[in-house]
C-alpha cells in the first residue's frame, strides 16, 4: 500500500501541474524564509557559547544613580580596584580577569598602523576564555610585563611569513613589547574580537598607567571585569552582598549612588543595554520578532496548501467516493493524503535548500553576518528541519485529509461537495489569517521605515555633514601649528577639538554647584561634561541661546569659563538662558562662571534624550573635528594627510566622516527595516500565490453559475464584482484583525527611541490599500477570465 500511496501521490502531482506548482512554490518559498530566519536566529542565540566555561562567566557592571534613585549612567566596565577586591572578599569567586580596551599606534619596522582592538588583559585570560593559541605558551604568554599576543591576521599583517614570537613591536612610540604568542581570531559569534592582547602587568609601569592608580583609582570606570563562579552557584547571592562590599571599601552610603550588577557572558549580546559595550550588541526583542515572522511565513505557506487542496476537493471528491465504494477504509484515504502532503513538503524542502544556498551570501552582506549553509546540516538543525517537515506535512495535509475522507459517496455523486466547498468557513478563516499576517508585516515595515526616515531628517542642532574626524595628536602647540596650516587650504573651513565627538556617548559626568544665597549648593543630578576648545562650536555650527563662545581674547575662559546647554540651565533653575549668564558655577573641582548657553543639540543617539551638559576648556582633547567645504574631498584629504605626515611622522593618518558614524548608530534598525520589508514581501507573495490558486478553483466551481448569469444578461463588470467581492470581504476583515496587533507591536518598538514618530492612521490605511490592491489584482485577473468565458463551454453538458 505504501508503494501505491506514493504512486498515486506522484500521479496527482503530475496531473494537476498548475495546482502542484503553486503549492510547491508556496511551500518552498515559505520554507526558504523559515530556514534563513532560523539560521539568523541561531546565530544571534549562539554568541559566546563557544567558551568552555561560558555558563559560569559573569561580567561586573556599574550603575550610577541620581539623588532621586533614577539611573544616570550604567557602564559595562568598573574601576580597576573592584576586580582584585571582589576576588579577595568573596572566596567563591574562582577566577577574576580584568581587561582595559585601548587604541594604539603599532610599529614593526616600516609597518605602522593605528589599531583599535587593543586590550590589556590579565594573565588568566586564556584560562578563563577559550582561545586557540597557535604559537607560544598560553599559560605564560601574558604573565610578564611588556609582552603582547597577536591575532593570526595581525601577525601576518606585521610580520608576513616571519615567526613573530620573540620579536619586538613598539606601541604608541612609547614602549617596546615582546611578542609572546599568536592566537586565532575569536569566532564571529563573540561579544569581543581582540587583535592585540598586552599583559596587564604592563599597566603597572608609571609611564603606561601606574600600579598605585590600579589600586586606588575608583573614578576610571573603564575596566571590563569578568568573574568565574562555581557550578550551580546563584549569582544573586553575590549581587546582594555588593552594597556592603562597596560601603566597606569606598565609604559609607556609596551603595546609595553606585550599584554593581552581574550579567552572564552568554547574555551580553542580547540582554545587555549598558551605556558602553566592547562591541555593539543586539536585542532579544529582535529574536522574538524574527521568530514570529519565520513562523508566520511558514503558517501562511501551510495555509496555502490547506486552502488549495480543500478547494480542489470538488475534483478529488469523485476519486474519494469511488475508493470508498470499492471498499477503501477512511484510515487508508487519510494516509494517502498525508503521503501526498509529505511528498509536496519534501520536494519543497529540496527546492528551499537550493534557494537558501543561493540567497545566503546576499543575506550575510545585508545583515553583516557570517551565516554558513552547512549549519543546516548540523545534528541540531537536522532535528529542527525534521520536526518542521513533519509539522508542515501534518499541518498542511491534515485538514484536507480529514475533510475529503469524510465525504459520503451519495453526496459526492449528487454534487453536494462543490456547494460545501463554496461555503467553507474554515477556508475563509484561513484566508483571513493569511492576509492578517501579511498586513501586520506591511504595517510594521511602514512604521519602521518612517521612524528611520525621521531619524535621518531630524534636526540635531549641529551640522553633521562635511565633518572629518581625526584622532588627536601632539600637544596644544602642535595643534595650533597644524590648524593654521589646515585652514589656509581653500577646502577647509574650521578645525576644533573636543574630548568626545557627536554620535558618541557622554560618559563623563560630575556634580555641579551653583550659588544659592551666599554659598555654592550641589545639584541633585549629575551633569555630563565635555572638554572643547574655542573652535568646537563654530566647527559644528551650534547656535548660542545666550552669552558668548569661549575665546582666546578672554584668557580666564581656559580655567573659569563654562558653556551650558539649555537642558542644564533648566535643570539648574533658570527658565531664561540669559538669566544664567554671569552666575558662579562649579563643576567637579573647577570653579568659574557661566559665559554662554547653547541651544540643545543631540550629541548622542536619538535613542537618548538630550542630557544636561557643561562644556569647558579644561580636559584632554581626544578628537580633532575638521569642517570642509564639500568641494573636492579627495584633494582636501590628500592635503590633510600631507600636513599630518609632515608634523606627526610617527602617527599614521587615519580619519572618519561624522555622517558615516551617524549612520552606524542606526545600522541595526536599518537592517531590521530592510529585513522586515523583504520578509513582508515574501509573506504577501505567498498569500497571493494561495489567493491565485484559490480564486482559480473557486471560479472553476462557479463556471456554470457564471454561464447562466451571462445568458440572463449579466455584464462582465457585474460578474467580476461578484467573484471578487467574497475575497475582498476576507481581506478587509484581515486588515481589522491585523491593525491593533501591529499598533501594539510597533508602539513597543518605538519606546526604544527618545524621539519618535507618532503612529498615524494613514499607515494602516496605506497597508490596507496595498493589501486590497494586491488581492484585487490577483483575484480580478482570474475573475475577468471567468467572466469573459463562453457560456456555451460551461453549459453544454447540462
Amino acid at each position: 500500500m505504501i508503494k501505491n500511496y506514493f504512486k498515486t501521490a506522484w500521479r496527482n502531482l503530475i496531473r494537476g501541474k498548475v495546482f502542484s506548482t503553486i503549492n510547491i512554490m508556496g511551500l518552498a518559498i515559505g520554507l526558504t524564509a523559515f530556514l534563513l530566519l532560523a539560521l539568523y536566529i541561531k546565530d544571534e542565540l549562539s554568541y559566546d557559547r563557544f567558551h568552555e566555561k561560558a555558563d559560569r562567566i559573569y561580567r561586573v557592571s556599574r550603575e550610577f544613580l541620581d539623588d532621586n534613585g533614577s539611573t544616570n549612567l550604567h557602564l559595562a566596565q568598573v574601576a580597576p580596584p573592584y576586580g582584585p577586591l571582589i576576588a579577595q572578599d568573596f572566596p567563591e569567586v574562582e577566577h577574576m580577569v580584568r581587561m582595559l580596551e585601548s587604541n594604539a599606534t603599532v610599529r614593526y619596522g616600516d609597518n605602522l598602523f593605528n589599531e583599535e582592538r587593543v586590550f590589556f588583559v590579565e594573565d588568566g585570560f586564556f584560562d578563563l576564555f577559550t582561545v586557540d593559541v597557535v604559537q607560544g605558551d598560553a599559560s605564560t604568554a601574558l604573565k610578564e610585563p611588556f609582552t603582547i599576543a597577536l591575532s593570526a591576521p595581525m601577525a601576518k599583517k606585521y610580520f608576513g611569513d616571519e615567526n613573530p614570537v620573540g620579536k619586538m613591536v613598539r606601541i604608541n612610540n612609547q614602549a617596546e613589547l615582546m611578542v609572546s604568542g599568536v592566537f586565532n581570531p575569536l569566532p564571529a559569534q563573540s561579544s569581543m574580537h581582540p587583535d592585540f592582547l598586552i599583559s596587564f602587568a604592563t599597566l603597572n609601569d608609571e609611564t603606561i598607567y601606574g600600579a598605585e592608580r590600579l589600586r586606588t583609582n575608583w573614578g576610571n570606570n573603564a575596566f571590563n571585569t569578568f568573574l568565574l563562579l562555581p557550578e550551580n552557584y546563584d549569582p544573586q547571592r553575590l549581587v546582594e552582598a555588593f552594597p556592603a562590599f562597596q560601603n566597606k571599601h569606598m565609604g559609607e552610603n556609596t551603595s546609595n549612588y553606585s550599584v554593581l550588577h552581574l550579567l552572564k557572558l552568554t547574555d551580553i549580546h542580547l540582554h545587555s543595554h549598558t551605556d558602553s559595550e566592547i562591541e555593539p550588541t543586539s536585542d532579544i526583542r529582535y529574536v522574538y520578532f524574527f521568530s514570529a515572522v519565520a513562523l508566520f511565513i511558514l503558517v501562511i505557506a501551510c495555509i496555502n496548501y490547506m486552502n488549495l487542496t480543500t478547494a480542489r476537493s470538488a475534483k478529488r471528491a469523485k476519486e474519494v467516493g469511488m475508493r470508498k465504494v470499492v471498499g477503501a477504509q477512511r484510515s487508508q484515504l487519510i494516509r494517502q493524503f498525508l503521503v501526498e502532503s509529505w511528498l509536496f513538503t519534501v520536494i519543497a524542502l529540496l527546492i528551499s535548500f537550493a534557494l537558501v544556498a543561493l540567497i545566503l551570501p546576499f543575506l550575510n552582506e545585508l545583515a553583516g553576518k557570517s551565516l554558513i549553509f552547512t549549519n543546516l546540516l548540523t545534528p541540531s538543525f537536522i532535528i529542527i528541519i525534521g520536526v518542521v517537515m513533519l509539522l508542515t506535512a501534518l499541518l498542511s495535509g491534515s485538514y484536507p485529509a480529514f475533510f475529503l475522507t469524510a465525504f459520503q459517496p451519495v453526496k459526492v455523486f449528487k454534487g453536494k461537495v462543490a456547494t460545501d466547498v463554496k461555503k467553507g468557513i474554515l477556508q475563509q478563516l484561513l484566508v483571513t489569517t493569511q492576509f492578517a499576517i501579511a498586513v501586520l508585516l506591511i504595517i510594521c515595515t511602514t512604521v519602521v521605515y518612517n521612524q528611520m526616515k525621521h531619524v535621518q531628517d531630524f534636526k540635531l542642532g549641529y551640522a553633521k555633514e562635511q565633518i572629518i574626524l581625526l584622532p588627536a595628536a601632539g600637544d596644544s602647540t602642535a595643534f595650533a601649528s597644524v590648524r593654521q596650516q589646515l585652514i589656509q587650504y581653500a577646502g577647509i573651513v574650521e578645525v576644533g577639538r573636543s574630548s568626545r565627538v557627536p554620535t558618541g556617548r557622554l560618559l563623563d559626568g560630575q556634580t555641579a554647584f551653583v550659588m544659592r544665597g551666599s554659598e555654592l549648593a550641589p545639584m541633585g543630578a549629575m551633569i555630563k561634561g565635555l572638554a572643547i576648545d574655542e573652535q568646537f562650536i563654530p566647527t559644528y555650527q551650534i547656535e548660542m541661546a545666550a552669552g558668548r563662545n569661549l575665546s582666546r581674547e578672554h584668557p580666564a575662559d581656559r580655567e573659569e569659563g563654562f558653556i551650558l546647554n539649555e537642558s542644564a540651565v533648566k535643570m539648574l533653575g533658570w527658565d531664561d538662558p540669559a538669566d544664567a549668564i554671569g552666575n558662579v558655577f562649579a563643576y567637579g573641582n573647577r570653579k568659574g562662571q557661566i559665559i554662554g548657553v547653547t541651544k540643545d543639540f543631540h550629541f548622542e543617539s536619538l535613542h537618548q534624550q538630550v542630557v544636561p551638559l557643561a562644556m569647558g576648556m579644561e580636559g584632554g582633547y581626544a578628537w580633532w573635528s575638521v569642517r570642509v567645504s564639500g568641494g573636492d574631498i579627495r584633494s582636501t584629504l590628500a592635503y590633510m594627510e600631507s600636513v599630518w605626515k609632515a608634523r606627526f611622522p610617527d602617527n599614521p593618518f587615519g580619519y572618519e566622516f561624522l555622517d558615516d558614524r551617524f549612520g552606524d548608530l542606526y545600522e541595526k534598525e536599518q537592517t531590521q527595516q530592510l529585513l522586515f520589508g523583504i520578509f513582508a514581501g515574501i509573506a504577501i507573495f505567498i498569500s497571493c500565490l494561495g489567493l491565485l490558486g484559490l480564486s482559480m478553483y473557486m471560479a472553476e466551481l462557479r463556471m456554470k453559475e457564471v454561464g447562466i448569469r451571462k445568458v440572463l444578461g449579466a455584464s462582465v463588470a457585474g460578474i467580476v464584482r461578484l467573484l471578487s467581492m467574497d475575497f475582498l470581504k476576507l481581506v478587509l476583515m484581515a486588515i481589522f484583525v491585523a491593525a491593533p496587533i501591529a499598533w501594539w507591536i510597533m508602539r513597543t518598538w518605538l519606546d526604544d527611541f527618545a524621539y519618535r514618530i507618532e503612529i498615524q492612521w494613514w499607515m494602516f490605511a496605506g497597508a490596507g490599500f496595498v493589501a486590497v490592491a494586491i488581492a484585487l489584482l490577483t483575484v480580478g485577473w482570474q475573475a475577468i477570465r471567468a467572466a469573459l468565458a463562453n457560456p456555451v463551454e460551461s453549459l453544454r453538458d447540462e
